[in-house]
């Protein structure tokens, strides 16, 4: 480890994520079956449970059966999600869609560190740290005073290279493991509705034209996706998808800031810098959430 970073205790995500884990295993079984869907007995019997116990699971995790989890879990359902609920980002926010269309009122507020500020890559920061359980696996969040600036996935990395790669984008910052001081923050971040829990301010760290990016993915509601090329419209670059691409690619705050609802004009995923199994995860989280 660094010798910038301070460490406190071991990482919390050794206990790992239960509930993603059996979510995961039932991605890969459902992949593995392209004759059709599986029946809640087939399913069970994939993860090696009893259909009740896995029933419980499952709707605690997604709040809706197996069997219409499953639906949003195909590879089918991106371009599903394309076709009817593509929004166009130019007019998101006159129909409402970026206000009532959300899990949680998490982006109202945001700034961006000052160009000069991050050619520094993060000297003079403190950026706090800490590991957390969440819908998608062990999660490791960082964050500075003024709000959470990274948010990385570790279920298909492993700890050690999500760990590098958020310290990576910030190398000289100096990191202090405090995973109290994030929690309130984190546990708005999830959706949790307890004592303690404050909306999730984010504070930008990127080049102008990332936080552009980045801006334009927070006009995306839950539950609806867009496209590589609206987000270049949307920024001026109606020629830049694939720069736009690698922008979102590079989006440190993933969940808060949605790159997972970027995908291709042709309904295929696209790229997702934590995993693709995430992706698919989170889309289909959000889906069952809203209840499409």
């Amino acid at each position: 480890m660094p010798k910038h970073i301070t460490q406190n205790a071991g990482p919390a995500e050794e206990q790992g994520s239960y509930h993603y884990g059996l979510v995961k295993r039932a991605i890969e079984a459902i992949d593995r079956h392209t004759d059709g869907p599986l029946s809640l007995n087939q399913l069970a019997g994939e993860m090696q449970m009893s259909p009740a116990h896995f029933q419980r699971v499952f709707s605690k995790w997604a709040g809706v059966s197996p069997g219409r989890l499953q639906q949003y879990l195909r590879l089918g359902h991106a371009k599903a999600l394309l076709d009817e609920r593509f929004t166009m980002l130019e007019t998101s926010d006159a129909v409402g869609l970026s206000g009532s269309g959300r899990l949680h009122d998490l982006f109202v507020k945001w700034e961006a560190m000052s160009p000069g500020e991050f050619a520094r890559k993060g000297e003079g920061l403190k950026m706090y740290w800490g590991w957390f359980e969440s819908p998608f696996g062990p999660a490791l969040v960082m964050g500075t005073e003024k709000g959470i600036c990274g948010i990385g996935f570790s279920a298909e990395t492993g700890s050690h290279a999500a760990m590098a790669d958020l310290v990576g984008r910030w190398p000289n910052a100096t990191f202090v493991e405090d995973p109290l001081f994030l929690k309130p923050w984190v546990l708005g971040a999830f959706g949790a509705d307890a004592a303690g829990t404050e909306q999730a301010p984010l504070y930008l760290i990127g080049a102008p034209f990332q936080i552009k990016v980045w801006e334009a993915l927070l006009a995306v509601p839950t539950g609806y996706v867009t496209t590589y090329s609206q987000i270049a419209d949307k920024v001026g670059h109606k020629k830049a998808a694939r720069a736009v691409g690698t922008a979102v690619g590079r989006n440190p705050i993933s969940w808060l800031i949605p790159c997972h609802r970027a995908l291709r004009k042709s309904g295929g995923l696209g790229g997702y810098h934590w995993g693709l199994p995430v992706k698919r995860a989170m889309l289909a989280y959000e889906a069952a959430k809203t209840r499409l």
